[in-house]
């Protein structure tokens, strides 16, 4: 199975490929439906497709937003030859001119239906078949029987959401930023309107809608068993911590179904991990069966919280000392782990930090300085420290 994940920028598209991605999706400036991530100008975009094939991996590129005539006229044409030129592997399309253009053009672009299409049967993949697409991304409402028969009935290749936040609304169908802000969530102006904290008077309480996140973990084997073909982290915006977390996670969980030698204790492990890393309460949503109140928050009062996990990354490995950009607070006596793109992860206890002039210090406490860390073990650059919260269980 393929593991996909984000990159809202060419840093986090440089890690995701590090920690074990086997494609990345990454927005243009235009077309897609993360306008207020940071998003690629063409020559990054240019730069990010280099990247990518560097790696032998994939790229695929969103250009799913709802088209008015506006954005029809605005470019698109030449913005998907553009595409071509730069040999992206795929582009993500929800509305049917995209594809008519595509195909019209006799552009050499793959095409992958969006979960914005909300497709959840198999006659609808059938058509989309007819039109030229290779693959489709089911909606996340999607069920498990409702995967199955759709499998069984469609020779399009079939990808799903794994990780990530959730939509209220059908399959990111929203209208509530528009009627609110007058943002429009289908172009990609989403200002999470659902998080808003409302006034209802009928429970004298504040009122919340929005979803807890989506977490696939105990799920990973039945979509392996299924033969789904891509799975999908949702995160364009997270940090370059959110993405190696998740990506080494799953990526282990299906080393692990390869080896025949997943159990439920590493399981639970997982699931821990990646609640961790969110923030938030994650859940299988749709996929085991229909969702209900305990999918959302609502009149709880929850609050996202970020958490300091990540402690700093690591820039360099030498004369036995690891060499640290600080990312949070963290003092001699604490208990560290560190996580890199080899899968190693190390533990220890901090019993000294020096500054940039090799003076000791007590505690790290300056975002985006250097620190050196004594440890008799070489680490690979890239690899990220973080606070030690659970124990390591390979």
């Amino acid at each position: 199975m393929e593991l996909l994940s984000p990159a809202g920028d060419l840093e986090r598209c440089f890690f995701a490929l590090l920690y074990g991605a086997d494609a990345i999706y990454a927005s243009g400036k235009k077309f897609s439906l993360r306008a207020n991530a940071t998003n690629f100008t063409n020559e990054e975009l240019e730069k990010c497709a280099k990247m990518v094939h560097s790696f032998n991996k994939k790229l695929y590129v969103p250009v799913n937003i709802i088209f008015h005539n506006k954005e029809v006229e605005d470019d698109l044409l030449e913005y998907l030859k553009f595409l071509e030129k730069i040999k992206v592997d795929a582009v993500i399309v929800s509305d049917a001119i995209v594809w008519d253009l595509i195909n019209k053009n006799n552009l050499k672009l793959e095409i992958h239906i969006s979960t914005q299409t909300s497709t959840l049967n198999s006659r609808a993949c059938k058509f989309y078949e007819k039109v030229g697409a290779t693959r489709i991304v089911l909606a996340r409402e999607a069920t498990k029987e409702e995967i199955i028969r759709i499998k069984k009935n469609t020779s399009l290749e079939l990808e799903v959401f794994i990780s990530g936040a959730m939509c209220t609304s059908f399959s990111g169908r929203c209208v509530l930023s528009n009627y609110l802000t007058n943002r429009d969530s289908n172009r990609g102006g989403c200002v999470q309107a659902c998080r808003f904290s409302y006034d209802c008077k009928s429970i004298n309480n504040k009122f919340e809608i929005n979803s807890k996140d989506l977490n696939m973990i105990p799920y990973v084997k039945d979509l392996y068993d299924i033969g789904i073909s891509s799975l999908k982290i949702e995160g364009r915006m997270r940090s370059i911590y959110y993405i190696a977390t998740v990506l080494t996670t799953y990526r282990n969980i299906i080393k692990k179904i390869e080896s025949k030698t997943l159990n439920d204790e590493y399981i639970n492990y997982c699931e821990a991990i990646i609640n961790r890393a969110s923030n938030r309460d994650s859940i299988c949503q749709y996929f085991n069966s229909n969702v209900d109140e305990t999918t959302q928050y609502y009149t709880n009062g929850f609050r996202e919280e970020a958490n300091q996990d990540f402690l700093g990354l690591v820039l360099d490995y030498k004369n036995k000392h690891i060499y640290l950009e600080v990312r949070n607070y963290f003092k001699i006596g604490d208990t560290v782990q560190i996580i890199g793109p080899n899968d190693k992860v190390y533990e220890f206890t901090i019993d000294k930090i020096l500054d940039e002039n090799d003076s000791k210090v007590d505690v790290a406490n300056k975002p985006k300085t250097l620190v050196k860390i004594p440890f008799n073990k070489p680490v690979e650059k890239h690899s990220m420290m973080r606070k030690k919260v659970f124990d390591i269980l390979y």
